[in-house]
């Protein structure tokens, strides 16, 4: 390998013509000459600058509407001779091939293909060969080659030749190198995930997946781990493409705890009503649904106060001026919204250190797509828990019957449940969270904590008994035995919902039955360890 390389022969053959003309004009005013196809030539030459077609060093025309035009040794020679090695010298010279020192080459818009949905045969089309092969040609004999993928890499490599003399050091090339075969990676990733969609294998052999990073972190879930954010490039509104209007960089639990809380306050439909979810460690602490985005913070907040110091808060609709103003009252952490208006975003600049995010819109809760989490040695990859149940399927199994107000409740803590770590138990009464017992390892334990919560919100708030007293309930598992049932009748409940299955199951519903509690059933568990 040479430690710096001149640069005197660019090939150039981009997709993304985002500062080509600026880029291609200050290698050329360098001294540099240049080499491209097709369209990159045309905007070149439009640009005024002298470009040599890569037909005219292959001998062979651009064919098959474009597949073949660089797959040819008098390109890929001139990428991977080594020039200290006498053979591959003499071999250039027998056979004409003259030297790329630097190849620019970004690649055919495949993921913005797939992302617009695009029909198979166009995708197929936008998938591309010679772009990745030369590439990692480039990359290889990086020793002599310097490669560029990003645009916004343009900038380094003009400055590399400014402060080199007009060549690239050994260390500047390896770190191109490195993007370089990244990029191809994540490329074959996007390709090899939309062909197993598309074929419906849902668990092909290999299973690749990439990020682009968006911001480097100052640690991760504590000071002494090294974190960075990184992202997919997929359409799902949330953190990952939300605009911060303000207050310091997102940390790892940050973007953990916001995604956490948008993903829950997006299962309520934003043309039903405002609702808001309030969240710390990743489970919520209060969740509620109102007349006004304003009533659903007060009645989600009112759910445990001591909780909600320092969280996260989600919410389905615009947030405005009025329920800014009731947040700023206590420290939060993080706002996530579709969008705010002008008096939010006013409120919210007397509080530096509040992050304020705006996302467009909501993710849609019955969607797919995988999520993926790391074990020693591989990592588990499942689809997306977009599970949902409407009235229709549930199975009421006691002799009381719930009410339809009862039957809201049901259906509204079901919904939170699923985004409570397990063992979840979830209590609600008029569409609002009145206690959260959530990741404990009895689900007895669970229905306590609800309770308890309950009782110290309840000497807060100035009630005589706990909110929990009336409530429905849901618990994201069967029950299996009766002494979790009887631990919600002793905190008030009047109805639960829960999945069935347990081999206790008459055992459980026996104990609603001499309780007065009505129970019904879902069939389907949610899980969320």
């Amino acid at each position: 390998m040479t430690a710096s390389v001149a640069l005197r022969r660019a090939l150039i053959s981009v997709s993304d013509k985002t500062g080509l003309t600026e880029f291609a004009t200050a290698l050329a005013a360098r001294g540099v000459q240049i080499l491209s196809t097709g369209g990159s030539a045309k905007a070149l030459r439009e640009a005024g600058l002298q470009v040599t077609d890569v037909a005219e060093i292959t001998g062979f025309p651009e064919m098959m509407d474009g597949r073949v035009k660089t797959l040819h040794p008098a390109v890929h020679g001139g990428l991977l001779a080594l020039r200290d090695n006498p053979d591959h010298v003499a071999a250039m010279v027998q056979h004409g091939i003259g030297g790329i020192d630097l190849l620019v080459v970004n690649l055919y818009l495949f993921e913005e293909t797939v992302a617009k949905g695009a029909d198979h045969d166009t995708c197929i089309e936008n998938i591309d060969i010679g772009g990745p092969a030369m590439i990692r040609a480039a990359a290889k004999n990086h020793g002599f080659v310097t490669v560029v993928v990003d645009v916004q890499d343009y900038d380094a490599v003009l400055a590399e030749l400014d402060a080199q003399d007009g060549a690239t050091t050994l260390p500047f090339r390896q770190r191109q190198a490195q993007i370089a075969y990244a990029r191809t990676a994540a490329y074959d990733a996007a390709v090899s995930t939309w062909m197993a969609e598309a074929i419906g294998e849902a668990t092909p052999r290999r299973r690749a997946f990439a990020g682009t990073l968006a911001q480097g972190l100052r640690y991760g879930e504590n000071p002494h781990q090294q974190a960075a954010f990184y992202v997919t490039g997929e359409t799902r509104p949330g953190v990952a493409s939300a605009r911060q209007w303000q207050g310091k960089e997102l940390s790892y639990n940050n973007i953990n705890d916001t995604d956490a809380a948008f993903e829950l306050v997006a299962e309520f439909d934003a043309s039903q009503g405002p609702a808001c979810a309030i969240i710390k460690h990743a489970n919520p602490c209060g969740v509620a649904q109102g007349a006004s985005a304003l009533e659903a913070y007060r009645r989600a907040f009112d759910c445990d106060r001591t909780s909600a110091f320092g969280g996260i808060i989600a919410l389905n609709r615009p947030l405005d001026g009025a329920t800014a103003e009731e947040i700023v009252k206590i420290f939060t952490e993080v706002v996530i919204a579709p969008d705010a208006d002008e008096d939010a975003k006013r409120i919210f600049a007397g509080k530096k250190n509040l992050r304020l995010l705006t996302t467009g819109g909501l993710p849609d809760s019955l969607a797919g797509g995988l999520t993926f989490r790391q074990v020693a040695g591989g990592f588990l990859a499942q689809g997306r828990d977009n599970g949902h149940v409407a009235r229709a399927d549930l199975r009421i199994v006691t002799e009381r019957q719930p009410s339809e107000d009862e039957l809201a409740d049901l259906m509204f803590a079901w919904t939170v449940a699923k985004h409570v770590k397990s063992n979840a138990i979830v209590y609600a009464k008029d569409l609002a969270t009145v206690g959260i017992g959530a990741g404990q390892m009895s689900r007895v334990d669970s229905t306590r904590i609800g309770r308890r919560k309950s009782e110290d919100m309840a000497q807060a708030l100035g009630l005589d008994q706990p909110l929990t007293v009336g409530s429905a309930v849901a618990s994201d598992a069967f029950f299996p035995f009766a002494d979790g049932i009887e631990a919600l009748a002793e905190a008030g409940a009047r109805a639960v919902i829960q999945p069935g299955g347990s081999m206790r199951d008459d055992e459980v519903i026996a104990a609603a039955n001499r309780l007065g509690l009505a129970m019904v059933l879902t069939g389907q568990r949610h899980f969320r360890h």
